[in-house]
C-alpha cells in the first residue's frame, strides 16, 4: 500500500517565454503568483518509526530555499530551459528528489485555472 502527503508552497516571481509566436501573451515579461505542491510517497513498510512519509517539518530547507532563491525572482535568470511551469517542475524535482527521496511529484501553477505536473 503506497501512501502520498502533499505540503504547498507558494512564491511570486517574473518570467518571459521564447519561441513564442509574434505577439503571444507570455512572450512579454509578466509575473505570477506560484503555487507549488510537492507529494511524497512511501509504501507502508517504509514509513518513519512514527508513521510519517516524512514529518512536514522536514520540508522547511524547501520553503526556505524557495524564499531565498525563487520569490520576487526573475526566473529566466535562474532556469536554465525556458522557465514554463513545465520546465519549472522538472527543474524542482532534479534539485530536490536527492535531498527528499520520497519525492513523487512537483506540481507548478502559475495561475488559479492552471497546473503542470511533473510525475517521473
Amino acid at each position: 500500500m503506497t501512501l502520498r502527503i502533499t505540503k504547498k508552497f507558494e512564491f511570486s516571481a517574473s518570467h518571459q517565454l521564447s519561441g513564442l509566436a509574434e505577439g503571444h501573451q507570455c512572450g512579454r515579461l509578466h509575473g505570477h503568483n506560484y503555487v507549488i505542491e510537492l507529494e511524497l510517497s512511501a509504501d507502508r513498510t517504509e514509513l518513519t518509526r512514527t508513521g510519517f512519509v516524512r514529518d512536514y517539518g522536514e520540508l522547511a530547507s524547501f520553503k526556505a530555499w524557495l524564499d531565498r532563491t525563487l520569490d520576487h525572482r526573475h526566473l529566466n535568470d535562474l532556469v536554465d530551459d525556458n522557465p514554463t511551469a513545465e520546465n519549472l517542475a522538472v527543474w524542482l524535482y532534479e534539485r530536490w528528489s536527492k535531498e527528499f527521496p520520497e519525492l513523487t511529484s512537483v506540481r507548478i501553477s502559475e495561475t488559479p485555472k492552471t497546473w503542470a505536473e511533473y510525475r517521473p
